[in-house]
């Protein structure tokens, strides 16, 4: 979360066990409670896995660095409109680019780019994540 005093990143825990949903409102509390000054130390701490959306600033690129002892960064991009190729027609679409940073010592380039693949495939139909939620 981007607050006056600097980036504050609160902890979504169990994230696994929330549907999206749920994840998307306590997502909404945490990073008010840390614009409002109002997280307490506990909820900084114990992550594995950060999301950081420097495209909600205007980014488009970036390279997360990896915090210690987390496993993973995905970063999102500003979500820019492109021509692209669909059934051989060329077409005009929305592109949300995605970068990945992991630690190899856990992940390895194969399975980073499967979730890479994953993710964009239930992005390119979010009413997939809504079902599964």
């Amino acid at each position: 979360t981007d607050t006056d005093r600097g980036l504050m990143v609160p902890v979504l825990r169990d994230a696994d066990k929330k549907s999206i949903v749920d994840m998307a409102e306590e997502i909404r509390d945490l990073s008010t409670r840390a614009k409002d000054n109002k997280m307490e130390i506990h909820e900084l701490r114990g992550s594995t896995f950060t999301i950081t959306n420097y495209g909600s600033i205007g980014g488009l690129f970036g390279i997360p660095i990896i915090n210690y002892p987390e496993s993973a960064i995905l970063g999102l991009g500003r979500i820019v409109k492109k021509p692209i190729v669909k059934d051989d027609r060329i077409v005009i679409a929305h592109v949300l680019p995605l970068s990945l940073s992991y630690d190899h010592r856990i992940i390895d380039g194969a399975s980073g780019a499967r979730f890479l693949n994953k993710l964009s495939e239930l992005l390119a139909d979010p009413e997939i994540l809504l079902l599964k939620s």
